[in-house]
């Protein structure tokens, strides 16, 4: 995900013609972070922004529905976020949208997630609600399969928030993450208008913890790194990849910062590896607090062993959401796992993950 210059990591879209493709990658190396203005933290609508926003959402499929239709969001503010379940940086800021949804639900705000998928299994609705349970994600939210929604909205990554008032016009837009504070300043501001009394609900630091963490932005050198060859970069396996076709990979005599490879028979697709024969690993030569990989589990439905070590030695305090201490874990659903996170001092390492069978997905590297 691009990192906007005061906002963080973010997604951009790449529109032409009718044809919408969502491209998730870091740059946290090339993209100095400045200090934000007020116009650059919650900016006007991007240009070809629909100006029927609520319009655009009505007859949509919902996962969760707005309560008496969405025809009952006239005269309300609403808070559209674009997300998908399986990015970071969209689940870093689940914990503001609920905050916002709870403090100012009673006042006439309402929430509305648009899920915007970025990887096939994504599209699964099945899937998605599973997420959104887990992920405790409790207001309304539609599915955009088509990112027919998205190209209305004219948005530009994930996450994206619209903000819009009770007479319907999209008031502030924001890309990426940060910036939660004057975003709510202007919730405030909007039901304000609307005749709301919002003086009695404080201003709270919102907790984030877990996964849903905010990334220790000041550390981190590593960006995005995709496992499907449309957007892999710095695969260092000896002969490169073997599009489409399994093959016996090696591991590279030495990983140097955001290099990585795999060992083991894999079968690279565009936008995948699939471990074919185990066992099998993946390692990355990473700097950040934070590391997390989406996986998908096998075909036939069973759980996949998995162990993670760090420079070669089990993981210990260091040790993400989804291993133990000594690395354990294992893919059940198609998500986001978090692997590492590292309590003390951040310094170059390398991460190693081993299968234990056959069938798992691997998609990107993720880092905070």
């Amino acid at each position: 995900m691009i990192q906007k210059r005061s906002i963080g990591f973010a997604a951009a879209a790449i529109i032409a013609g009718a044809a919408t493709t969502a491209i998730c990658f870091g740059d946290a190396l090339g993209l100095a972070r400045s200090a934000a203005t007020d116009s650059e933290a919650t900016a006007a609508a991007p240009i070809g922004t629909t100006s029927h926003p609520i319009e655009v959402l009505q007859g949509k499929p919902w996962l969760v529905p707005v309560a008496d239709g969405t025809k009952a969001l006239g005269g309300k503010v609403v808070v559209v976020n674009f997300w998908t379940y399986s990015c970071i940086n969209s689940l870093r800021a689940l914990p503001y949208l609920r905050a916002w949804n709870a403090r100012y639900g009673t006042k006439g705000l309402q929430v509305i997630g648009v899920h915007a998928p970025e990887f096939a299994f994504e599209k699964d609705p099945a899937r998605v609600r599973l997420a959104m349970n887990q992920l405790d994600v409790r207001y309304p939210n539609l599915r955009d399969n088509d990112y027919a929604v998205w190209r209305a909205f004219a948005n530009q990554g994930w996450p994206g928030f619209y903000f819009i008032d009770a007479t319907g016009k999209v008031r502030g837009y924001q890309l990426g993450e940060g910036k939660y504070d004057e975003a709510e300043q202007l919730i405030r501001k909007l039901l304000t208008e609307t005749g709301a009394d919002v003086s009695d609900i404080p201003l709270i630091p919102v907790e984030a913890g877990g996964i849903e963490a905010q990334a220790d932005w000041a550390d981190l050198r590593s960006p995005e790194a995709y496992i499907g060859y449309d957007k892999a970069a710095n695969f260092t396996s000896p002969g490169g990849f073997g599009k489409d076709t399994a093959r016996t990979y090696a591991s590279a005599a030495t990983l140097s910062l955001n290099q990585w490879d795999l060992a083991g028979r894999w079968s690279v697709g565009g936008e995948h590896a699939t471990l074919n024969g185990g066992p099998g690993a993946i390692r990355f030569r990473f700097h950040a607090r934070d590391v997390h990989l989406v996986l998908g589990g096998a075909a036939d439905g069973r759980p996949v062993r998995f162990r993670v070590t760090i420079d070669g030695r089990a993981p210990g305090s260091n040790h993400g959401t989804d291993v133990d201490a000594a690395g354990w874990g294992e893919v059940k659903e198609d998500r986001l796992y978090q692997l590492v996170r590292q309590p003390g001092a951040i310094a170059d390492r390398t991460v190693t993950v081993e299968f234990s069978r056959p069938g798992v997905r691997a998609y990107v590297f993720t880092f905070g």
